[in-house]
């Protein structure tokens, strides 16, 4: 077996400024000596799910992490009242707030406190974006969010944060990282508890919790495997660490998407395991494992990831250990369990994606001649303009390949919005080749997180 790490943000592509947001209701983590049949058949359950075809929400329930501090007793179980949001896109949340009070989100254990009715729009972001706004000895202290609100209506937002506060000796000071345009603000916060940080909104843009310490401290920290899918006999997996929240879970989710989305073929899915940890700022980690490593690979850090590669066949019981003390702050057995006479192999299940990826069905592959695809009509057109938003201009430039002079010549001939928006999608369809203009082609063209859920329902007859 062998082993090597990288740092995650610099495997992680850069966000765009809109992130996935990942939810509270999370099913307890099992043990690492679970039973090798329920060790199968979860892995057959991620195997057999398209996480590119799965709703956020879906995607969010995985992701979440519940973690009950033995040390400083910090157990997310808020006495606020839960609400969950309605998703805008798959990237962006929505919550509808009937009446006055406290309010935290199922979803990212998000906290608002309002004076009145008010609808509130967010989504979590990447702090790798935001990283050079951050000097001295200013840290990362939970997720960095995008609220949108009448801050007259919305007087205070408590953010989760993810350090462990048991140790009275190391002094903390907590604030904010408030961003306004090209600028980044380090704003006092007016309180903290073991589980948020609370801020008085003056008003809304990128707003997330950092802090500053006395001493190195420590967080509660998530580890998440994924394994690759291999036609071969062998097995090889990355081993990523990183902050409890959301932000670094999004950093996870993007890096595995973004291996998942390169042409080498390469597909990985979610092992699951017990996820949580305490991890210490500036401490060396270590991966150890039983078949032994053939060398040793180190993280200086919260965050990165170990890629860890067998050719023996499972069980591997994977550990992670301080390296100057020894001591071992999290384990996982990983088994092969039991052999189910149906099963997809993984060799079958990287041809489907592949397969997928094309753009053909079963149907397709056996077939020698393509078959013809009908050109989507203009009433289908309709349907999917009517469904789209205010970021029907974006879409067009990004997705659709518009340029501006084509949406500056549309909007000079014409002043209804809904369309304008046909035009550009009729503008799209023309320039197509013969047979490339069909559903499933426009459909690969908006499959992107910031395109409105609805759009995709209609493309998919929803």
């Amino acid at each position: 077996m062998v082993a090597h790490m990288a740092e995650l943000l610099e495997t992680a592509p850069l966000s765009d400024g809109n992130g996935e947001v990942s939810s509270s209701d999370l099913k307890d983590t099992t043990s690492a000596e679970e039973s090798s049949e329920e060790d199968d058949a979860r892995e057959e359950e991620e195997k057999e799910s398209d996480s590119e075809t799965r709703s956020s929400a879906e995607r969010q329930a995985e992701e979440q992490l519940v973690f009950c501090c033995e040390k400083c007793k910090a157990l997310k179980n808020s006495t606020f009242e839960r609400v969950t949001p309605r998703e805008l896109s798959k990237e962006r949340l929505l919550l509808n707030l009937e009446a006055e009070g406290v309010y935290e989100c199922s979803h990212t254990g998000l906290v608002f406190e309002v004076s009145q009715k008010v609808k509130i729009s967010y989504c979590v972001l990447s702090w790798k974006k935001f990283s050079s706004f951050l000097s001295g000895s200013w840290k990362f202290a939970g997720p960095i969010f995008d609220v949108n609100c009448d801050p007259s209506i919305l007087k205070a937002i408590q953010f989760p944060h993810s350090l462990c506060l048991a140790d009275q000796e190391n002094q903390v000071s907590f604030s904010v990282l408030h961003v306004k345009g090209s600028q980044g603000a380090i704003e006092t916060c007016s309180e903290h508890s073991l589980t948020h940080v609370r801020w008085c909104v003056s008003s809304l843009s990128p707003v997330g919790p950092v802090v500053k310490t006395s001493k190195s401290a420590e967080h509660h920290g998530l580890i998440q495997i994924f394994r690759e899918l291999t036609p071969q006999n062998s097995f090889s997996f990355r081993v990523y660490l990183a902050g409890n929240n959301c932000s670094d879970i999004k950093d996870i989710r993007r890096a595995i998407k973004s291996v998942n989305n390169c042409k080498n073929n390469k597909k990985y899915i979610r092992v699951d395991k017990p996820p949580t940890c305490m991890l210490e700022e500036n401490k060396k980690y270590q991966l150890i494992s039983e078949p032994e490593l053939l060398f040793s690979a180190e993280i200086v850090a919260v965050k990165g990831y170990f890629e860890v590669f067998y050719e023996d066949s499972p069980p591997f019981k994977l550990s992670l250990s301080d390296t100057d003390t020894g001591h071992i702050v999290w384990t996982a057995t990983i088994r092969e369990g039991v052999k189910r006479h149906s099963s997809t192999s993984d060799e079958e299940l990287c041809q489907k994606r592949r397969k997928k990826t094309r753009g053909l069905d079963e149907v397709d592959c056996k077939s020698s001649a393509a078959p013809v695809v009908p050109e989507l009509t203009d009433q289908q057109l309709m349907k999917v303009a009517k469904r789209m938003g205010k970021e029907w201009k974006m879409v067009s430039i990004c997705y659709l390949g518009l340029n501006k002079q084509d949406l500056e010549e549309l909007e000079a001939g014409e002043e209804d919005i809904t369309m304008l928006k046909f035009n550009t999608l009729e503008r799209w369809r023309r320039r197509q080749l013969k047979g490339q203009a069909g559903v499933q082609e426009l459909r690969r063209c908006l499959d992107n997180e910031d395109v409105p859920n609805e759009v995709i329902a209609e493309l998919d007859g929803k």
